[in-house]
């Protein structure tokens, strides 16, 4: 009984094995090891929060079965879990069903790209494998489990948030031009200043100006007199007479100076003043012209246009103003003038006067002056504290909320700056600088759609520009990024070069930049060292940074852009 159990046994276990033979499986477990695979990229690789594969694979003749499918599942194994990716159906020529057909005789080759896969923190650390199940009908083999591939590259996550926010800039003017113009008028071929023109309501204006620069101590520059002659006498005669009118109208100006309520004693120099004569004023005749209510003026002047000759023009407008009531009594007149322009400058408070008002009594100051009180101070808080004062006094003031938002965005308030910000939005529609300021939020709390939105919306601000190549990193859109960064030399413009493939210009970009001594920057050189393959290069920097930062030591053991030196010795010198 025993002796036909045993024979039993051994016809099934035949059988089984036959059946394997006849079906080929077991033949293709058996040269599993002959298949070849390529995976790209190799270390896998993260760009814009996913992970895409490519593989290759090549059967060798007479390898795959006639009648098999071949299921191939690429997983990513992590510590703590696993990432099945869609599977590569291969089918024998002789088998039914859909995939790539792969011959028996020949061999046969197969590509496959992989879906887009969230990365998680877990895959920085991972392989690629391959499970692979052939099938005949019913019968079915498991092909060994085999790596094909490391992972995983997360170098874009290095960029930084070094947004550039935009701080509303004040209009303060430490010296403030100040100025006042007035006018003499004379009578027809006369110089002599009239008292009723030095008592005229613009001559008490001037005098009004010179106290109040007195009483403000006006710095007093000079004086612009320009005197005319109108353009209807002979021309030699207005040329004296426009000078005579400056000669005369300075004297005036000198003896107004001298007066105890507006002395200036610098205007009692020759070279305070500064005096342009005009013989002919044919240009304000012209303006006079057409300012006025006369039904021809046009004409007129189309038709005084074409006498170039000085002399006869003169002659015309005799004439004209005989036809012509209001050219002899409104406009002619109106052209024999002095035109005096005192020019000053007033000095705004010192910058300490305005810190202390700044911190006692900020409503004195202008908004101007509470905005650069701001800028005086390097603690934050006390800017904040300013501007939140500007803002209380000066709240239709759109700069106000922006800075208060401004530096609640550089506290890391996120929502309270938000709110200040879309305050500041409310008052100024469009504005480009609260518009990037608004992105950077967006950006800062995760919503990279709408802060690429609103950066847009910032066209023409450079730091817009300069922001938009941070999400463009993130994205995965390294051409672009390096566009947005331009000619900036940052350690993001640099990371965007080496994302792109420059490698060299990333090194050039870190060396040209404020941030070339930090550890991260060293740590950026030591991964473009390693993709060049210059292991110098590489343990040169690492090392840098290690001593600069300890952390980067165990950073640098696990990262897979150095996979590739791990046996290098320097390097395990350096990490382990």
């Amino acid at each position: 009984m025993k002796k036909l159990s045993l024979q039993t046994f051994c016809l099934a276990l035949v059988v089984v094995i036959g059946l394997s033979a006849c079906t080929g499986l077991g033949k293709l477990v058996k040269k599993a090891n002959t298949i070849s695979y390529k995976v790209t990229p190799d270390p896998m690789e993260m760009h814009g929060d996913s992970i895409t594969v490519s593989i290759s694979g090549t059967y060798p003749a007479k390898v795959f079965p006639k009648k098999a499918i071949v299921t191939t599942i690429p997983v990513i194994k992590y510590n703590g879990g696993e990432k099945a990716l869609k599977p590569v159906v291969l089918v024998g020529e002789k088998a039914v069903g859909n995939g790539t057909k792969i011959a028996y005789a020949t061999g046969g080759s197969f590509s496959y790209t992989s879906d887009k896969v969230a990365y998680i923190p877990e895959m920085k650390v991972a392989t690629l494998e391959l499970k692979a199940s052939g099938a005949v009908k019913k019968k079915t083999k498991e092909l060994p489990v085999k790596k094909v591939a490391d992972g995983t590259i997360i170098t874009p996550l290095l960029v930084k948030s070094d947004e550039r926010a935009i701080m509303a800039k004040d209009n303060f003017q430490k010296v403030i031009p100040r100025s006042q113009t007035g006018n003499i008028f004379f009578v027809i071929n006369q110089s002599q200043v009239r008292s009723s023109e030095l008592n005229s309501p613009e001559m008490k204006a001037y005098k009004e100006f010179v106290m109040m620069g007195i009483a403000k101590k006006f710095t007093f520059k000079n004086m612009n007199i320009s005197a005319y002659a109108s353009p209807d006498g002979e021309l030699t005669l207005n040329a004296s007479l426009a000078e005579n009118r400056a000669k005369e109208a300075k004297k005036s100006m000198i003896a107004m100076f001298k007066d105890k309520k507006t002395k200036v004693d610098t205007a009692s120099n020759d070279g305070f003043y500064n005096i342009v004569t005009t013989a002919e004023d044919w240009d304000g005749f012209k303006k006079a012209m057409e300012a006025s209510s006369i039904p021809d003026k046009d004409l007129i002047l189309r038709v005084l246009t074409m006498y170039p000759d000085g002399e006869v023009r003169e002659k015309e407008i005799k004439n004209l103003s005989k036809t012509y009531v209001e050219v002899a009594d409104k406009i002619l007149p109106q052209l024999r003038r002095a035109v005096m322009t005192l020019n000053a400058e007033e000095n705004s408070r010192t910058d300490e006067q305005i810190s202390k008002l700044a911190a006692s009594t900020p409503d004195s100051l202008s908004v101007e002056e509470i905005l650069y009180a701001a800028t005086l101070t390097t603690d934050i808080n006390t800017k904040l504290d300013i501007y939140k004062k500007a803002e209380a006094k000066y709240g239709s003031d759109w700069r106000t909320s922006n800075n208060v938002g401004y530096i609640l965005l550089m506290q890391n308030k996120l929502s309270d700056a938000e709110a200040e910000l879309k305050k500041a939005d409310g008052l100024s529609a469009n504005n480009p600088i609260i518009k990037n300021n608004l992105g950077i939020v967006a950006r800062w709390k995760g919503d990279r759609v709408a802060a690429m939105e609103l950066y847009k919306a910032a066209a023409g601000a450079p730091e817009a520009t300069y922001n938009m190549g941070i999400i463009e990193i993130q994205n995965g859109n390294y051409p672009a990024a390096v566009t947005d960064f331009g000619s900036n030399n940052t350690f993001n413009a640099a990371l965007a070069k080496l994302l792109n493939k420059d490698n060299d210009g990333a090194m050039m970009t870190i060396d040209n930049s404020n941030e070339k001594d930090a550890a991260l920057s060293f740590y950026l050189k030591a991964i473009a060292g390693a993709r060049q393959g210059k292991a110098d290069v590489l343990t040169n920097n690492l090392k840098a940074a290690i001593q600069k930062d300890a952390t980067f030591k165990e950073m640098a053991k696990t990262d897979a852009e150095f996979i590739k030196f791990r046996d290098n010795a320097d390097f395990k010198g350096m990490v382990n």
